[in-house]
């Protein structure tokens, strides 16, 4: 059947697709093709790769199928396997991780994010060639692992000469991969009755009506349907029902040409619809058949050799084969396959699962191991359906509730709780062991959030916990306390209800000073724990500690206020976790790094720390965590007086929370608006962002997240005239820093006790606290001094308070603030030049990151490998910088950056 030579209608798509090939030498760029079934996706990328070949590009290709889709890495080795003999110029732990994902060494565990750089700078070693071109064709059916990697990858191209299309369905790459859509569409009335006239141009015009109507613009139908339809004249048959969905008159019609090949060919084709490697020994082999069988097949267009591979000419082919054979054909297909791919046991294994009809214990072991094996290898959602299928196949009712309820604990840590939550029904109903009765109930108690009524659901937890100790599980019963903690510290229960997890907790006779214990302290009773987790925390030293261990102790300090020890903890955290690859951990170090350094008025640190949080928990699919890192970014920018840039960032925040009803997490964004207009004199905004937080009827509430602004909301008040506000308010920060003493609540205090009483002892009493800590702090009450001076007439005296808030707001690059002490200082006679900009201020916060690896020694790969970035990436954005920073070599950068330390 003849097909256009040409892309009929497509010029736009084309049009886009070359100006990025013809980009390609000032930036990269991804761009996911979206599109139904036979619009036509494949014959674009076929056009973008010979384009791309016509000007001198490299073109990497890999093209999905179903059968492959539970393999690791499976798409990721097609894609890479012309470029894998550059893997041996590799750093090490990237090599290794490579070559264990493929199965080609076997070592530790595979760290998915090692596997990803590998890649990514595989294709970057390869691109500085020449420029590279890479399709990834029917990405819906990649297999979870290399899905990963090719997301990873496309967010970090930007300054790679590479370009990167993928072709999926439309609901196939998750949205949250943040790449760019084209999505095509049907061709337009116009170019498909062209297509159609070129593909069949004698049909009768009540014919071509029809098919016009039913193709709907789709090109394949446009192609396909025509000798269906002249089948089902030919024959009085219905194949094409008017009601049948376009997708499945499609397969209908692969089904009918299939058909009429011989018994021979049709057999063999059921084979290669059943394969998942393609090679066309492979499926001979199996189908104890010749090549000669497969020539019918290839006459009617349906397959394709490339090299010694055999594709079907498109996905429904073999979807229409493989569902037109019989159950007993296709389970005889998978059992010869099995035998034939014998050497590969993870292929191997999944034929035999497909070819098993009822139990088989020895399959479902088999299939434990395959579990294991896909979990070290990276592949953790292979791994959910290796137990699933194994439990399917166990007759044994004990083990079978062990399987699905392992299989329910690993969905619930990849996020997919609507998927646990039917695997533990599932498991209820079984005759379960004790011990694996209390992990049911552990996670029935995790999933139930929704039902959370305080005393009674942390009374189940606190005896969920001893039960779980008592039967020798002590890290299962630390995890109970560790939810049942936070989720007591955003849900405000009653006292009864943190007695309860308290008690649980002392029970667990862990050292006064363990990390878990003063994290579940810190977060079950805040205000009567605080002072205790206080005194155990100044005892630890970060250097001497597991890095998982300092991210619960950045944790707990994070909790009761004291945010210069959090940043001590979370810095020694963030160096420990970057360095093991524990990407999930190192973005909750980073985003409580950032909140730190927020607090701490430092804004470089705190604008680096958030925006490389938000990237890795979206990344690792933590959503919670990248909200709070991206308010955390809010906070800074606001203080910075950059009000509608904080604005923006706040209010995607505060919409994507109330759709996760995540309701306490409003707090942050009331914190992040209220300091800035109180910071920027808003004064009356300011108390009604902040007073929201303490109103118990209000969505945002949260009077521990309130604590946080507590010295704003009494400077908010006295500006207002609200004597008595400002009262209440610096009389609870007084009683709960006696409670608390932390760091940062201490700060306010100085602060608010000289704003309330206004008068110069107070002032200096408050000047000469431990605010040299709390720069910002102390900033704005230098500021208020001055002012207060120059108001008494004290105008000579007003100066040097005055001049000192300036420079502090100035080396913070607060640069908004500083203009309000430099307005001040005018009034009081003199006159200052506005600061030049920080060097670190001329940075993006990537930048910033690599500018400070770099100006500490780091070669370009080193930095690459901490960062996740390709070390050509890193090499662009050096080369950008120096001329921002005003210096021509690496070793200048110390110098330039000396401002920001």
């Amino acid at each position: 059947m003849p097909v256009a030579e040409t892309l009929v209608g497509r010029e736009p798509e084309l049009k886009t697709i070359h100006e990025l090939v013809d980009g390609v030498g000032e930036h990269g760029r991804a761009l996911v093709v979206r599109g139904e079934p036979g619009i036509g996706k494949s014959a674009l990328l076929a056009a973008a790769s010979r384009y791309a070949a016509g000007e001198g590009l490299g073109v990497l290709s890999a093209t999905a199928v179903q059968s492959e889709a539970r393999l690791p890495f499976a798409g990721l080795h097609q894609l890479l396997r012309p470029v894998l003999g550059g893997a041996d110029e590799l750093p090490k732990p990237q090599r290794a991780a490579l070559r264990s994902a493929f199965g080609m060494e076997d070592g530790t565990r595979t760290d998915a994010f090692l596997v990803a750089l590998g890649a990514l700078e595989l294709l970057s070693d390869r691109a500085a060639r020449s420029p590279l071109l890479v399709v990834v064709e029917d990405a819906h059916w990649l297999d979870d692992p290399t899905s990963d990697v090719v997301s990873f990858v496309a967010r970090r191209i930007d300054s790679e000469p590479i370009i990167l299309l993928i072709a999926t369905r439309e609901d196939g790459l998750p949205s949250e991969a943040g790449l760019e859509d084209l999505n095509l569409a049907g061709l337009a009335d116009g170019d498909a009755g062209a297509l159609l006239d070129v593909t069949a141009p004698e049909l009768a015009p009540e014919v071509r009506r029809r098919l016009l109507d039913e193709a709907r613009g789709n090109p394949l139908a446009l192609v396909e349907l025509p000798g269906a339809l002249a089948h089902e004249q030919l024959h009085g048959q219905e194949l094409l029902p008017e009601n049948l969905p376009l997708t499945d008159k499609l397969e209908r019609a692969f089904e009918t040409r299939a058909a009429e090949l011989p018994d021979d060919t049709r057999c063999v084709l059921v084979f290669a619809a059943a394969d998942d490697g393609g090679l066309v020994q492979e499926v001979l082999g199996a189908a104890d058949s010749t090549l000669e069988n497969l020539e019918p097949a290839l006459a009617a267009g349906l397959v394709e050799f490339d090299h010694e591979r055999l594709r079907f000419h498109h996905p429904l082919v073999r979807s229409a084969i493989y569902q037109a054979a019989g159950a007993a054909e296709r389970q005889a297909a998978h059992a010869a396959l099995a035998r034939q791919v014998a050497d590969d046991p993870d292929r191997s294994i999944w034929h035999r699962a497909a070819a098993a009809a009822g139990p088989d214990e020895e399959l479902a072991d088999d299939l434990l191991q395959a579990a294991v094996r896909a979990r070290d290898r990276g592949a953790p959602l292979a791994a959910v359906a290796a137990l699933e299928r194994a439990a399917e196949l166990t007759a044994d009712e004990r083990e079978r509730g062990a399987l699905l309820i392992q299989a329910a604990e690993a969905e619930w840590e990849l996020g997919r709780i609507e998927r646990s939550m039917e695997l533990i029904a599932k498991a209820k109903t079984l005759d379960l062991r004790p011990h694996e009765r209390l992990r049911l109930e552990f996670l029935v108690e995790v999933f139930d959030e929704a039902n959370w009524t305080g005393a009674t659901r942390a009374g189940v937890f606190a005896e969920l916990a001893k039960e779980l100790m008592a039967a020798g599980r002590p890290n299962e019963a630390q995890r109970a306390l560790e939810v049942v903690s936070l989720r007591s510290y955003w849900g405000n229960p009653d006292q009864a209800t943190r007695d309860l997890i308290v008690e649980a907790a002392d029970a667990l006779a862990a050292a006064d000073d363990d990390p878990t214990l003063l994290a579940v302290l810190a977060h079950a009773d805040t205000a009567r724990q605080g002072a205790r987790v206080l005194q155990a925390l100044t005892r630890r030293k970060p250097v001497e500690t597991d890095a998982g261990d300092l991210l619960a102790l950045a944790m707990a300090a994070n909790a009761v206020w004291s945010f210069d020890l959090s940043m001590s903890f979370a810095d020694q955290a963030v160096d420990g976790l970057r360095a093991q690859g524990r990407l999930g951990p190192l973005a909750q170090a980073l985003t409580l790094q950032a909140w730190a350094a927020v607090h701490l008025a430092n804004a470089p640190v705190a604008l680096s720390a958030a925006d490389e949080a938000m990237r890795l928990a979206s990344e690792t699919r933590q959503f919670r965590w990248k909200l709070a890192a991206q308010m955390a970014k809010a906070a800074i920018v606001a203080e910075r007086g950059e009000l509608d840039e904080a604005e923006k960032l706040s209010a995607e925040v505060e919409a994507a929370l109330l759709q996760m009803g995540a309701n306490p997490l409003l707090a942050f964004v009331q914190f992040a608006r209220g300091r800035g207009s109180v910071v920027h004199q808003f004064f009356s905004e300011g108390r009604d962002h902040l007073q929201r937080v303490f109103d118990p009827a209000d969505t945002a509430y949260h009077p521990l997240v309130g604590a946080l602004s507590l010295g704003d909301l009494v400077e908010a008040c006295v500006h207002v005239g609200d004597r008595d506000g400002a009262e209440m308010y610096l009389t609870r920060l007084q009683s709960l820093s006696a409670q608390v003493p932390g760091t940062l609540l201490l700060a306010q205090l100085a602060y608010a006790r000289a704003i309330v009483a206004d008068d110069e002892e107070t002032y200096q009493e408050g000047l000469g606290s431990s605010l040299a800590t709390w720069p910002c702090y102390r900033g704005r009450l230098l500021l208020a001094y001055g002012a207060w001076l120059r108001r008494h007439r004290r105008v000579a005296e007003s100066r040097a308070p005055l001049r000192a808030a300036r420079e502090i707001f100035e080396g913070l690059g607060f640069r908004a603030i500083a203009e309000r002490a430099r307005q001040e200082l005018r009034a009081s006679g003199e006159t200052s030049r506005k600061r030049t900009r920080d060097a670190w201020d001329q940075l993006s916060p990537q930048e910033l990151q690599i500018a400070r690896m770099a100006a500490e020694g780091l070669t370009n790969r080193e930095i690459a490998q901490k960062l996740y970035l390709s070390h050509r990436t890193v090499g662009s954005h050096l080369y950008r910088m120096f001329p921002k920073l005003g210096i021509t070599s690496r070793g200048q950068l110390g110098a330039a950056l000396q401002s920001s330390d």
